[in-house]
């Protein structure tokens, strides 16, 4: 893949481009600018606090009580707790290291991994991780907008005939081939924006409708499996599940690209300002679903806990869409350095005229595929533990903690040393034992499962 620097970063106004200090044609320029990533800095600080609710609080907080299911109160509480103190953490390190080369900003993760582990390395330590995390994401929503939009269907008009989850899917994906046409971050606000508030919206819903609802009769809080096998791997499955819903890192320097800068005002100011407001968001939605969810229910609660609640019929039914809306706008979030990396490679390195024909095509081909994946493994619970292991634990728990060591180099044994290590080691256990429960669920469930059904 072929990878051109970082951007200078702007000493004009802010918003506007100073001219190319590294060498680069103005063509390469040009390129440059046409790309999703680099096309528009003019965002304001809370473009950073909705941005990075609607990237992180998605389909995975609707999975957080039946990850509670598998992990108990103590374990459970501990997690999600945990987690969310670690990745605002490493969430501040990103931002803190976008721009810590004066007069360059890294727009892209894989940038930043470039400048600290060398050119070559830092690409494919990145990359790969980032792809998987992105284009996972952007299938599991396929999934979840696609049941959500099911159980729209099937509370409003309960004797209309079922139609296959396989159909809403592509309804859903339908959508996507529209909007993935928008340019760069910037031209998807309006609808990050409206995901965001959708994401508080039905979190409401559904910690609002189980306090209503109240504590089931004869309700279980013993883990989920009868078995200690099945013990075993619900946990690791649900440390899998907490991981899938702390996944804003992965976009987080592209969000803060869009932001402008001086030496007078760097980006980490009022980036860091949208993502304390985001962070305040998702406890608020994440708390109170994960904790309420698990108290009324317990451990029959479902993989989704809309799926649980099916009363009142009106606010399941808007809650479901609230989801869809939402996704749609996560969708976009993630897709977008996708499109960034695929566009990147198109133009500077098969040479291709960047372009609408380029765009259309390209874009249109990518989710068509993530809407086939989709239709064919539609296993969400074992989708967001696979996922959530495998791939967001490394770039959210433990890289940026990492590359923090690598270039900055802190004392041996200071705090910052300490608290990055254990950062590092709590991330590893969790890439290498959180997927073995994604996968057996996922295994488990494809033994009844028809193919597009």
């Amino acid at each position: 893949m072929s990878v051109q620097p970082s951007s200078s970063m702007e000493t004009q106004a802010p918003g506007n481009y100073s001219p190319p200090k590294d060498g680069r044609s103005a063509q390469d320029q040009a390129i440059e600018n046409w790309l999703p990533i680099n096309a528009s800095r003019n965002a304001k600080w809370w473009y950073s606090a909705f941005h990075n609710v609607t990237a992180m609080v998605g389909a995975g907080v609707l999975g957080l009580p039946y990850a509670m299911s598998e992990l108990g109160w103590g374990a459970g509480v501990t997690v999600l707790v945990l987690s969310w103190i670690i990745t605002l953490y490493t969430l501040w390190q990103m931002v803190e290291m976008h721009e810590m080369v004066p007069g360059r900003r890294f727009d892209r993760y894989h940038e930043l991994g470039q400048y600290a582990f060398g050119e070559k390395l830092g690409l494919w330590i990145v990359v790969p991780q980032q792809l998987i995390v992105e284009v996972g994401v952007n299938i599991v929503y396929m999934v979840t907008g696609g049941n959500s939009l099911k159980k729209f269907h099937d509370t409003v008009c309960e004797d209309c005939k079922k139609i296959k989850l396989t159909y809403f899917i592509m309804i859903f994906a339908s959508v996507h081939f529209v909007l993935s046409q928008l340019p760069n971050f910037n031209s998807i606000s309006g609808v990050s924006l409206a995901a965001a508030v959708m994401s508080l919206s039905y979190s409401t819903i559904a910690w609002g409708a189980s306090v209503d609802k109240g504590k089931m009769e004869n309700v279980d809080y013993d883990l989920r499996a009868t078995t200690t096998p099945g013990k075993v791997f619900g946990f690791l499955g649900a440390l899998g599940t907490v991981a899938f819903a702390y996944a804003g890192h992965n976009v987080v320097l592209e969000i803060q690209a869009t932001i402008p800068s001086t030496p007078e005002k760097p980006s980490k100011k009022p980036m860091w300002r949208g993502v304390v407001v985001a962070y305040i968001v998702v406890a608020v939605c994440y708390f109170p679903v994960s904790l309420v969810g698990y108290w009324a229910f317990g451990n029959a609660v479902d993989d989704d806990i809309l799926i649980t609640l099916s009363k009142p019929k009106w606010l399941i039914a808007l809650a479901n869409l609230m989801v869809v809306i939402h996704v749609i706008g996560s969708y976009q979030i993630y897709a977008m350095p996708v499109f960034d990396m695929i566009e990147t490679v198109l133009v500077k390195r098969l040479r291709f005229p960047p372009g609408l024909t380029l765009r259309l095509i390209a874009r249109t081909v990518y989710v068509a595929f993530t809407m086939f994946v989709a239709i064919t493994f539609p296993f969400f619970d074992g989708l967001l533990s696979f996922f959530g292991g495998f791939a967001f634990a490394p770039t959210t728990y433990f890289l940026p903690c990492i590359m923090w060591l690598a270039i900055y180099k802190p004392k041996r044994f200071s705090l910052s040393w300490f608290t990055n290590w254990i950062c590092i080691v709590l991330g590893v256990l969790l890439m290498v034992l959180a997927p073995i429960g994604g996968l057996r669920n996922i295994i488990v469930k494809a033994n009844t499962y028809k193919f597009y059904q």
